[in-house]
């Protein structure tokens, strides 16, 4: 016999409760939607029964949603969560995805709003056991795809903007293919890529899709991203001092993040000044690789091993080396297939391009 999945849906309107009860229920997998009018009550459930997805509101008394959630992160991590809120507040949006949340999502107003947000939930209640990442609303298109790649999702992306309309299949955390109107592959990613406002819906997986993109997504991404600074830097170039020629590149990242196989790098000088490519937001790695390569040297110097030159490490989500010269520290990110020695060799060529 099939076990259905069992949600939680947690808001202190009853008559909204009842609503949504009603309409989680008509899902095409047809799970158990059960209720709590508050933060606790909801708590004392989960305590109780295992749920497949927790769907809360944010505004309530005694124990908000923030407050639900911060508990459930801690005490039930492979819990699913989505927020289903009235508010419309960047600074809540930030809060709630920093805290690990899959969905946030406005209450819907229409019929189209009702159908995506649904869909939303079934593909939610679909997935697989393993822990990922799910977005909407909030996160930009790259943001988007590099959560998919990075948690080896499988899905459909469907983009709108306006009148026009693409799709992004990855499987298993690669990019497989992409479709606009008028373009497929590359081309047709990259047209998706420049779209700068949207609407963003998941979709199940097509395991049998032709595959028409064969470089790493952030390989993609990272020539989409130079192709607009090259944009940004023409009228630059165009107005720059005679005898002065503009810099496209100064750090010299893109070179190494051209390389097969990266995934990221980054870079601290001297200074403490961060560069990096193929990261959204490279600060917090900034601050893990200073006190990752502070501890290998202190480490290095009670066994007398030397000066410290690099250091290699696989992770389950990330395999990442750490590279030293001076005062300037150097964090790559490597392909997840990627064996401990296949990454030592390929570090060789970044050590190389590094010190050009």
């Amino acid at each position: 016999m099939e076990t259905r999945h069992k949600i939680l849906l947690v808001d202190d309107d009853p008559d909204l409760l009842e609503v949504y009860r009603e309409t989680f229920a008509l899902l095409p997998s047809h799970p158990e939607v059960h209720t709590a009018p508050s933060g606790a009550r909801a708590i004392a459930m989960l305590e109780a029964v295992p749920y497949r997805l927790l769907v809360t509101d944010l505004k309530m008394p005694k124990m908000d949603g923030l407050q639900l959630l911060s508990i459930v992160r801690r005490k039930f991590p492979e819990l699913r969560t989505v927020v289903l809120t009235a508010m419309v507040d960047e600074q809540f949006r930030s809060r709630v995805y920093a805290l690990g949340v899959d969905l946030y999502w406005h209450k819907p107003g229409t019929e189209s709003e009702m159908k995506q947000f649904m869909e939303c939930l079934e593909s939610l209640l679909g997935r697989e056991s393993e822990p990922g990442f799910r977005g909407m609303q909030s996160k930009s298109l790259v943001d988007l795809v590099q959560l998919e790649c990075i948690s080896q999702s499988s899905s459909m992306l469907r983009v709108t903007n306006g009148p026009f309309a693409g799709c992004i299949w990855i499987n298993d955390g690669e990019l497989i293919d992409a479709e606009t109107e008028a373009a497929r592959g590359e081309e047709a990613f990259q047209k998706i890529l420049r779209w700068r406002a949207g609407n963003f819906e998941f979709l199940r997986a097509e395991p049998g899709r032709a595959r028409t993109i064969f470089k790493s997504y952030n390989a993609l991404l990272l020539e989409t991203a130079q192709a607009f600074d090259e944009a940004c830097n023409t009228d630059i170039s165009a107005s720059a001092m005679p005898g002065q020629a503009a810099r496209g590149d100064a750090s010299g990242l893109t070179a190494l993040a051209q390389t097969d196989g990266v995934d990221f790098v980054l870079r601290i000088t001297a200074e403490t000044k961060v560069d990096s490519r193929g990261l959204e937001n490279p600060d917090r790695l900034a601050g893990w690789t200073r006190k990752s390569l502070e501890r290998f040297r202190a480490l290095g110097e009670t066994l007398q091993a030397g000066t410290l030159e690099q250091v290699a490490g696989l992770g389950g989500r990330r395999n990442v080396a750490l590279a030293q010269k001076g005062q300037a520290a150097l964090c790559v990110g490597w392909r997840q297939t990627f064996r401990a020695g296949e990454i030592r060799d390929r570090m060789k060529k970044i050590l190389t391009l590094w010190a050009s």
